[in-house]
């Protein structure tokens, strides 16, 4: 399991359609950025994907959503309605926005479409949203 960052603006911001979808993707054809194609298919089951923001210039990085890889299916522009060319279905779970202040880092990767995610601290608040959301009442199935 690993945690990805995965940006969402297409000319316009689309995390919340990746978030109706349950989809998170690329919207580059795979001619355009085969690299990208290649990394979204090689996400496996379980793996933590978060939407991010990280505007030129930006103090702290905005989290829009935090998921998990549903299944092995990759998804296609026909059948996401030409919102990604390559995707993977997603369990959002923790969907409440916030900031995670920049990092020291030698190696800044917030600007790209997609990467793993390195740093120990961004990995800390990351796993630690998650795990709150997932032990909250709201997210506990309901018994008999």
């Amino acid at each position: 399991m690993a945690i990805f960052g995965v940006g969402a603006y297409y000319e316009h911001d689309v995390s919340a359609r990746f978030i109706a979808d349950n989809v998170v993707g690329v919207g580059w054809k795979d001619q355009d950025a085969p690299e990208l194609h290649r990394f979204m298919r090689s996400l496996k089951v379980g793996d933590i994907v978060y939407i991010k923001s990280y505007p030129p210039g930006a103090a702290d990085i905005f989290v829009k959503a935090i998921g998990l890889v549903r299944d092995d299916i990759v998804r296609n522009a026909k059948d996401t309605n030409n919102l990604v060319e390559v995707g993977r279905n997603v369990e959002w779970v923790a969907l409440k926005e916030f900031r995670i202040p920049r990092p020291s880092e030698k190696n800044n990767v917030r600007s790209n479409t997609m990467y793993e995610e390195y740093h120990p601290e961004v990995q800390r608040v990351i796993m630690q949203r998650l795990i709150d959301r997932l032990r909250s009442p709201a997210t506990k199935p309901k018994t008999a």
